[in-house]
Protein backbone atom coordinates (compact mmCIF):
# COMPACT_ATOMS: atom_id res chain seq x y z
CA UNK A 1 0.00 0.00 0.00
CA UNK A 2 0.76 3.17 -0.59
CA UNK A 3 2.88 5.60 2.68
CA UNK A 4 0.52 8.49 2.83
CA UNK A 5 2.06 11.81 4.14
CA UNK A 6 -0.30 14.03 5.96
CA UNK A 7 0.88 17.40 6.37
CA UNK A 8 -1.54 20.72 7.18
CA UNK A 9 0.06 23.04 4.79
CA UNK A 10 -1.58 26.90 5.76
CA UNK A 11 -0.46 30.29 4.27
CA UNK A 12 -1.86 34.08 4.47
CA UNK A 13 -2.31 36.60 1.85
CA UNK A 14 -0.40 39.75 3.39
CA UNK A 15 -3.26 41.73 2.12
CA UNK A 16 -6.06 40.22 3.59
CA UNK A 17 -6.35 38.65 7.04
CA UNK A 18 -7.74 34.90 5.24
CA UNK A 19 -5.96 31.52 5.83
CA UNK A 20 -6.20 29.25 3.40
CA UNK A 21 -5.81 25.92 4.77
CA UNK A 22 -5.47 22.44 2.35
CA UNK A 23 -4.77 18.96 3.65
CA UNK A 24 -1.82 17.27 1.61
CA UNK A 25 -2.71 13.84 2.40
CA UNK A 26 -5.73 14.61 0.06
CA UNK A 27 -3.61 15.32 -2.83
CA UNK A 28 -0.93 12.64 -2.36
CA UNK A 29 -3.59 10.32 -1.68
CA UNK A 30 -5.64 11.29 -4.74
CA UNK A 31 -2.52 11.13 -7.11
CA UNK A 32 -1.11 7.71 -6.02
CA UNK A 33 -4.79 6.57 -6.74
CA UNK A 34 -4.50 7.88 -10.22
CA UNK A 35 -1.19 6.71 -10.72
CA UNK A 36 -2.04 2.96 -9.77
CA UNK A 37 -5.24 2.99 -11.98
CA UNK A 38 -3.22 4.47 -14.86
CA UNK A 39 -0.12 1.96 -13.86
CA UNK A 40 -2.86 -0.75 -14.28
CA UNK A 41 -3.92 0.76 -17.83
CA UNK A 42 -7.39 1.36 -16.31
CA UNK A 43 -9.24 4.41 -16.95
CA UNK A 44 -9.32 6.94 -14.03
CA UNK A 45 -12.81 7.06 -13.20
CA UNK A 46 -14.73 8.78 -9.86
CA UNK A 47 -16.07 5.38 -9.04
CA UNK A 48 -12.93 3.47 -9.28
CA UNK A 49 -10.95 6.02 -7.31
CA UNK A 50 -13.53 6.38 -4.33
CA UNK A 51 -13.62 1.97 -4.62
CA UNK A 52 -9.64 2.32 -4.15
CA UNK A 53 -9.55 5.11 -1.43
CA UNK A 54 -11.84 3.35 0.53
CA UNK A 55 -9.58 -0.31 0.10
CA UNK A 56 -6.47 2.09 1.11
CA UNK A 57 -8.27 4.14 3.98
CA UNK A 58 -10.44 1.16 5.43
CA UNK A 59 -7.28 -0.89 5.99
CA UNK A 60 -7.93 -4.14 8.14
CA UNK A 61 -9.10 -5.44 4.68
CA UNK A 62 -12.35 -4.16 4.17
CA UNK A 63 -15.53 -5.93 3.37
CA UNK A 64 -17.36 -5.07 -0.15
CA UNK A 65 -20.19 -3.46 2.20
CA UNK A 66 -17.57 -1.61 4.36
CA UNK A 67 -15.94 -0.11 1.00
CA UNK A 68 -19.83 0.68 -0.50
CA UNK A 69 -20.64 2.69 3.50
CA UNK A 70 -17.13 4.80 2.21
CA UNK A 71 -17.76 5.56 -0.91
CA UNK A 72 -21.77 6.66 -0.34
CA UNK A 73 -20.60 9.08 2.23
CA UNK A 74 -19.27 11.03 -0.34
CA UNK A 75 -20.85 9.98 -3.77
CA UNK A 76 -24.22 8.56 -2.48
CA UNK A 77 -25.09 7.80 -6.07
CA UNK A 78 -22.86 5.25 -6.60
CA UNK A 79 -24.60 1.86 -6.82
CA UNK A 80 -24.17 -1.22 -5.59
CA UNK A 81 -23.34 -3.38 -8.48
CA UNK A 82 -20.47 -0.46 -9.55
CA UNK A 83 -18.69 -0.89 -6.52
CA UNK A 84 -18.67 -4.71 -6.81
CA UNK A 85 -17.86 -4.70 -10.53
CA UNK A 86 -15.16 -2.42 -10.05
CA UNK A 87 -13.22 -5.15 -6.97
CA UNK A 88 -13.36 -7.37 -9.48
CA UNK A 89 -11.95 -5.36 -12.07
CA UNK A 90 -9.12 -4.16 -9.49
CA UNK A 91 -8.41 -7.97 -8.46
CA UNK A 92 -8.48 -9.34 -11.98
CA UNK A 93 -6.03 -6.42 -12.82
CA UNK A 94 -3.53 -7.19 -9.66
CA UNK A 95 -4.42 -3.80 -8.14
CA UNK A 96 -5.86 -5.37 -5.28
CA UNK A 97 -6.01 -8.65 -3.93
CA UNK A 98 -9.27 -10.67 -2.61
CA UNK A 99 -8.48 -12.43 1.05
CA UNK A 100 -11.02 -14.84 2.70
CA UNK A 101 -11.58 -15.52 6.28
CA UNK A 102 -12.09 -18.33 8.05
CA UNK A 103 -15.84 -18.10 7.88
CA UNK A 104 -15.51 -17.67 3.86
CA UNK A 105 -15.90 -13.96 4.38
CA UNK A 106 -14.21 -12.27 0.99
CA UNK A 107 -12.30 -9.04 1.86
CA UNK A 108 -10.09 -7.11 -0.37
CA UNK A 109 -6.03 -6.34 0.48
CA UNK A 110 -4.49 -3.10 -1.24
CA UNK A 111 -1.11 -4.23 0.29
CA UNK A 112 0.18 -6.37 -3.09
CA UNK A 113 3.77 -7.27 -1.18
CA UNK A 114 4.20 -11.05 0.04
CA UNK A 115 3.09 -11.09 3.48
CA UNK A 116 0.60 -13.30 5.55
CA UNK A 117 -2.36 -12.51 7.61
CA UNK A 118 -2.87 -13.13 10.97
CA UNK A 119 -6.55 -13.67 11.50
CA UNK A 120 -8.31 -12.97 14.83
CA UNK A 121 -11.59 -14.90 15.62
CA UNK A 122 -12.73 -13.11 17.77
CA UNK A 123 -12.98 -9.31 16.54
CA UNK A 124 -12.72 -10.68 12.63
CA UNK A 125 -9.53 -8.21 12.94
CA UNK A 126 -7.07 -9.42 10.23
CA UNK A 127 -2.83 -8.11 10.61
CA UNK A 128 -0.65 -8.10 8.18
CA UNK A 129 2.39 -9.76 9.18
CA UNK A 130 5.73 -9.55 7.24
CA UNK A 131 9.01 -12.34 7.71
CA UNK A 132 11.27 -13.13 5.71
CA UNK A 133 12.19 -16.04 7.99
CA UNK A 134 8.85 -17.49 7.94
CA UNK A 135 8.48 -16.75 4.05
CA UNK A 136 11.52 -18.95 3.09
CA UNK A 137 10.91 -21.65 5.82
CA UNK A 138 7.16 -21.87 4.28
CA UNK A 139 9.15 -22.00 0.60
CA UNK A 140 11.50 -24.42 1.78
CA UNK A 141 8.99 -26.42 3.15
CA UNK A 142 6.64 -26.75 0.34
CA UNK A 143 9.69 -27.66 -2.36
CA UNK A 144 10.07 -30.57 -0.37
CA UNK A 145 6.29 -31.33 0.21
CA UNK A 146 3.71 -30.98 -2.14
CA UNK A 147 1.08 -28.85 -1.38
CA UNK A 148 -2.49 -31.20 -1.23
CA UNK A 149 -5.58 -28.81 -1.96
CA UNK A 150 -8.43 -30.18 0.11
CA UNK A 151 -12.00 -29.82 -1.09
Amino acid sequence: MPELFQMRICFKRESFLFKYCFNVKTLIHTSIIQEKLKSKGLKVTPQRSGVLEAVYTLRNHPTAEQIIDFVREKNPNVATGTVYKTLDTFVKNGVIRKVRTADEATRYDGILSNHHHLFSTDNDHIEDYENEELDTLLNDFFKKIPLKILR
